[in-house]
């Protein structure tokens, strides 16, 4: 269990260096740190077993490098990032983690699962993938109970129901005040600025008081409706500017050449899709306690709308139903290269936005620079054609 700092400490930049001193902050007074790549993480088991949730996604592009020491070149770079990450001990979060929940959601995932368990302690949660749903949720179940004995046995601690109905009433309420940031998209104009979302979205993350974060967060959710209310919009109205989802996972490091582009360029992103966008944080868990928790934690997470279900018509009813609620004009599908699941699926996203007479631009891109030229050209491109068509309606 690590408590001291890593020997490479004075030469991170400021904002990592603070990073590890928050995070050194919990672990100096005892608590212990359960790190996450995934949606699919059932962060009620985590808290019930009194733990801190931190995610460990990359976001860079500067621990690749040492990741494809081990890793080849062509995987995944948020799955490379992670790795190199935990490698080169460059990732607070990472670097104190007493237990690592991984996923096996893609391969690649999964072989580096294997070399990151050679770092940190693992446990790694089966997925099932079977077409019938009452299997699929019966193995499901199975699992969580095991990631839930594993926990226990790990941290000596005891997961109680009382402890289990208490934590999916606050992951909960946490899951409805997220939900509230994007649905500050579906105001005309909107109420809130796409890159504000998602640093809302990653900034809480990274506060470990709870109390203190829904807090915050309501203060900020109440100012951008109080702000509207007032006529203080963050988009000038404009009935003919594009109105825009982004859909797709790992979007972490590369908003600066995408969501901030879309907006410079005019358009507003109203929300988003995928496995951290709208529909998992609609997606509540029962809160029924006559019945089994851990059935009920698996009902919820076993609908996350990721791209390794197949078929995944769920995700495709939902997005045609944002699409419609958000009153999206396009939909711009953002992902990494070699993510070949949500690359594929792109193609079934489009042919909703053919069905509900929207155009779909496609972004395969990575954390690096060299192609933010290209993706702004396209960029401009596509809200040009769609604010003409807007123009011509």
């Amino acid at each position: 269990m690590k408590t001291s700092l890593p020997e490479q400490f004075e030469n991170f930049a400021d904002a990592r260096r603070q990073g590890f001193l928050k995070i050194k902050e919990l672990k100096d007074s005892g608590k212990n740190i359960c790190g996450s790549f995934c949606q699919y993480t059932p962060a009620e088991i985590i808290l019930a077993a009194g733990l801190y949730q931190v995610g460990l996604c990359g976001k860079s592009a500067l621990s690749i490098p040492t990741a494809e020491t081990r890793l080849p070149k062509n995987l995944c770079p948020l799955i490379k990032s992670s790795y190199g990450h935990a490698l080169e001990e460059s990732c607070p979060y990472a670097y104190f983690s007493d237990v690592v929940v991984g996923e096996t959601t893609c391969d690649g995932k999964k072989k580096m699962y294997e070399l990151l368990g050679e770092l940190k302690p693992m446990q790694v949660i089966h997925l099932p993938n079977l077409p019938d749903y009452d299997r699929s949720l019966e193995m499901w179940t199975m699992e969580l109970r095991t990631f839930a004995k594993g926990l226990a046995e790990k941290f000596d601690v005891e997961i109680t129901e009382e402890k289990l109905n208490a934590a999916i009433k606050w992951c909960n309420k946490e899951r409805k005040q997220a939900a509230r940031i994007y649905e500050l998209g579906r105001y005309d104009p909107p109420a809130i600025t796409g890159m504000r979302m998602r640093d809302i979205m990653e900034g809480e993350q990274y506060m470990f008081d709870k109390e203190e974060k829904y807090k915050r967060m309501d203060e900020i959710l109440n100012e951008c409706e109080e702000n509207w209310k007032k006529g203080k919009y963050p988009f000038e109205p404009d009935p003919n500017r594009p109105r825009l989802i982004v859909s797709g996972a790992g979007m972490g490091g590369i908003e600066e050449k995408t969501i901030k582009v879309i907006e410079e360029l005019g358009g507003a992103v109203v929300c988003y899709e995928g496995c951290c966008g709208i529909s998992s944080r609609r997606r509540l868990v029962d809160e029924d306690e006559s019945r089994d928790p851990y059935i009920r934690i698996a009902e919820k997470y076993i609908e996350v709308p990721c791209a390794v279900v197949s078929p995944n018509t769920r995700r495709m009813k939902q997005v045609e139903e944002t699409i419609s609620e958000w009153k999206a004009d396009g939909i711009i599908s953002i992902t990494l290269h070699s993510c070949n699941p949500f690359a594929i699926e792109t193609e079934n996203i489009k042919r909703v936005c053919e069905k509900c007479g929207i155009p779909l631009l496609h972004i395969e891109t990575d954390f690096t620079e060299g192609d933010a030229g290209q993706i702004r050209t396209r960029i401009e491109a596509y809200l040009e054609m769609i604010r003409a068509r807007k123009e011509e309606q």
